[in-house]
C-alpha cells in the first residue's frame, strides 16, 4: 500500500474547517487500524499498543511518540510541505510581548483556515495556532497528529473587547465549523480535530456554555484553557502567507473571500 492510499483510507488529508479524554483514546486506536504495517517504516504495533491498558500501552505509546519527536520513521502527517522539515523548527513566539488584551482560543478542526477566519475578523489583533489540552510539554506536529498526546489543534488570539466581544468570536467559532461532529471535522478524523472552546476567565465560561447550549447537538469541548503550546514557525498565518500551492489568501478585516483549506 503507498502513502496516498493509506492517507485515503485514514481520511487526514487536511481539511477545513469533542470529546473527553476516553473518547479520544478510543478515537485514536481507530484510527490507526486503518494503517498498513507496509506503509510506516513506524511498527503498526507500537500504535496498537498505545491503545491498550496498562504499562504496557502506556510503553508503546511512549515508544511511538519518542519517535515522533526524532523523526524517525514514515510519519504521513507533515502535509503541506512540511513533510520532512525539522521537527526542532523554531516555535513561534507568543503571547506577543507586552500585550495587554484578553486572550481566547478555539478548536475547529485543521488550523490553517480556522486561523484565516479569525484573522479577517475586526477586532482581532493577533493569531497563533498551536496544540493545547494535551499531557504532555512541548509537542511537536508529528507528536499530536499521532492522537496520543490528547492534544487538539488550536488558534489563540488577543482581541479588542471595544470592537468584538468574546460572544461574537464564539459566533464566528459555529459558524465555521461542525459543531456536532466528534473528534473529526469533514475528512480529518482524529481527537486532534475536535470542537473546542478554551475559556481563559469565568465569563468566557459563561458565554461559551451559554452559545453551545444555542446549538442542538454540538458536542464542543468547554475546558479552562490549559497552557498553549505554539506551533511550528511554519504554520502560522499558512494560508495567508501562500498554503501548499503558494497562493496566499488575504487576511484583510472583512474579507469574505471563500477560504481555501488546502491552500
Amino acid at each position: 500500500m503507498n502513502a496516498n492510499v493509506a492517507l485515503r483510507k485514514l481520511k487526514l488529508v487536511k481539511g477545513c474547517a469533542g470529546g473527553g479524554p476516553a473518547r479520544r483514546g478510543a478515537a485514536a486506536a481507530r484510527g490507526v487500524e486503518a494503517l498498513s504495517s507496509s506503509c510506516l517504516s513506524t511498527s503498526l504495533a507500537g500504535f496498537k499498543s498505545a491503545g491498550s491498558s496498562g504499562s504496557s500501552g502506556r510503553a508503546g505509546a511512549n515508544k511511538v511518540l519518542a519517535q515522533a519527536a526524532k523523526g524517525s520513521g514514515v510519519f504521513l502527517f507533515g502535509f503541506g510541505g512540511g513533510a520532512g522539515k525539522s521537527n526542532a523548527a523554531k516555535m513561534a513566539d507568543w503571547p506577543p510581548e507586552g500585550n495587554t488584551l484578553p486572550l481566547a482560543t478555539f478548536a475547529a478542526g485543521c488550523f490553517w483556515g480556522v486561523e484565516l477566519r479569525f484573522q479577517r475578523i475586526p477586532g482581532v489583533e493577533k493569531t497563533a495556532v498551536g496544540y493545547i489540552q494535551g499531557d504532555m510539554e512541548n509537542p511537536t506536529y508529528e507528536m499530536i497528529c499521532t492522537g496520543m498526546t490528547n492534544h487538539t489543534e488550536a488558534v489563540q488570539m488577543t482581541y479588542d473587547p471595544t470592537v468584538v466581544s468574546f460572544a461574537e468570536l464564539c459566533d464566528v467559532f459555529y459558524g465555521g465549523h461542525n459543531p456536532k461532529q466528534l473528534n473529526a471535522q469533514g475528512n480529518d478524523v482524529g481527537t486532534q480535530y475536535r470542537s473546542g472552546i478554551y475559556y481563559h476567565d469565568e465569563e468566557q465560561k459563561k458565554v461559551a456554555e451559554a452559545k453551545k447550549a444555542e446549538v442542538a447537538g454540538a458536542v464542543t469541548e468547554i475546558e479552562a484553557a490549559a497552557k498553549f503550546w505554539p506551533a511550528e514557525t511554519y504554520h502560522q498565518q499558512y494560508l495567508q502567507k501562500g498554503g501548499r500551492f503558494g497562493s496566499g489568501q488575504s487576511a484583510a478585516k472583512g474579507c469574505t473571500d471563500k477560504i481555501r483549506c488546502y491552500g
